[in-house]
């Protein structure tokens, strides 16, 4: 396997090499992904849109976010959780977001499940507690260095299997946990990756 470590930019600054040059995934690279979120509504709606990214690219889903924000409603699981077939009809003939009818029904149930674990424990709490409410820092060198899952991406799985959700797989809540800042998945030549160990020590 090559190993993928730190690209140095035109702007004098070092990237992890996964958003490559494009504006848009290098925005998202630089100000949103690895910040540590804790409030329920994002989290619900970044699982969800990871979801509708299983066997496609981030990118993909990246372009089509506000398309699906403004679909979803604001990705508000109590608005989400009362869809019907109307709705999900709509939904399936909307061309700005992907048309799965699979991850759209799968969308309201997982906004049930959201509905019930919300009111038990809080979804921030349910999710954060894996790892006692602080993001792990890790330190990869090299991207060929960052797994897809792990023992705790296994555990949050089963857990929201069990609670209704669909769609979060090992892997899938693997990457979710790097891009609410769970991990702390920023190559260690990225300039973010003090800038995300700050904000996570700060928590």
């Amino acid at each position: 396997m090559i190993e993928r470590v730190a690209i140095l930019h035109p702007d004098g600054k070092s990237r992890c090499p996964w958003p490559g040059t494009d504006p848009l995934y290098v925005a998202y690279h630089d100000t949103d992904w690895g910040v540590p979120e804790f409030d329920d509504r994002a989290l619900f709606e970044k699982l969800i849109l990871d979801g509708f990214q299983a066997g496609l690219s981030w990118i993909t889903i990246l372009r089509k976010r506000e398309a699906f924000r403004a679909a979803f409603d604001g990705f508000e699981p109590a608005v989400i959780a009362g869809y019907g077939p109307d709705k999900i009809e709509a939904l399936m003939a909307d061309a700005g977001i992907v048309r799965n009818r699979s991850k759209i029904v799968s969308s309201v149930a997982s906004a049930r499940a959201w509905g019930e674990i919300q009111s038990r424990e809080g979804f921030s709490h349910f999710l954060w507690k894996h790892l006692d409410g602080r993001p792990r820092q890790n330190a990869f060198r090299s991207s060929a260095e960052v797994p897809t899952s792990d023992e705790t991406s296994l555990r949050i799985s089963k857990e929201l299997r069990k609670a209704g959700f669909n769609f979060v797989g090992p892997t899938i809540v693997y990457a979710f946990m790097q891009a609410v800042g769970m991990v702390n998945d920023h190559l260690t030549g990225c300039f973010r990756h003090e800038e995300v160990r700050a904000l996570g020590e700060r928590t």
